[in-house]
């Protein structure tokens, strides 16, 4: 009860910018958690969808490949449609390669999306934080300036810690979403260097089955 008692009297204390500090809060950890969870279950699903796909491509079986590939929401989903479109038509491995680049590249955009909000809502908390204590310091010393000069030390140093306390908030901010942001961009470099390797299995897969005709 007394800690939630100072986490009210701390956020009181900083004054209006505190509020904004709160919804940018807000919208970075639901940003967090959504990308999170998407990430997550996309390497999943891209993984899954390659166990079955595998065994489809190595029979030859480039017509049942397409149909599952075609009907999946995943990374891999849409860049091994291309490439299938490719194969099924006896296309040239240079012309397969280059449609699964193209799925690729489409890709992207779904795997960063948002993910660069976290970033900006960092550098938002922390310059919200500082002018929300320059505010303060300035209604700080025009308010010293009209007090009993007995009592300014006081009154001035009192204002100060409350005006210090926006930027102490927009700092508690902007260091989780920073490390956060971090942490998303990890996992999507990761998803998308895993789609890059089944990319070259797949195209290996075809080499090896030209070879042999």
């Amino acid at each position: 009860m007394e800690s939630y008692s100072v986490i009210v009297g701390f956020f009181q204390n900083g004054g209006i910018f505190m509020y904004p500090l709160m919804l940018v809060l807000a919208a970075g950890v639901a940003i967090s958690i959504e990308r999170f969870l998407f990430l997550s279950r996309l390497r999943i699903e891209n993984k899954v969808l390659w166990l079955e796909v595998e065994p489809m491509v190595s029979g030859k079986r480039f017509r049942e490949a397409f149909s599952l590939t075609s009907q999946s929401t995943s990374g891999i989903g849409q860049m091994l449609s291309y490439g299938l479109a490719r194969a099924h038509n006896n296309r040239k491995l240079q012309e397969v390669e280059a449609a699964m680049e193209e799925g690729l590249m489409e890709s992207l955009p779904k795997l960063e999306r948002r993910t660069h909000y976290l970033s900006t809502f960092a550098n938002v908390a922390t310059l919200l934080g500082l002018l929300g204590t320059i505010i303060g310091l300035i209604q700080a010393f025009t308010a010293v300036s009209n007090a009993d000069p007995a009592e300014k030390a006081d009154l001035l140093s009192s204002s100060i810690s409350v005006a210090m306390n926006t930027t102490a908030f927009g700092l508690m901010v902007a260091i989780p979403l920073l490390l956060i942001f971090t942490i998303l961009q990890t996992k999507t470099t990761e998803i998308v260097d895993g789609q890059e390797m089944i990319g070259v299995k797949f195209l290996n897969i075809l080499s090896s089955q030209s070879g042999n005709d």
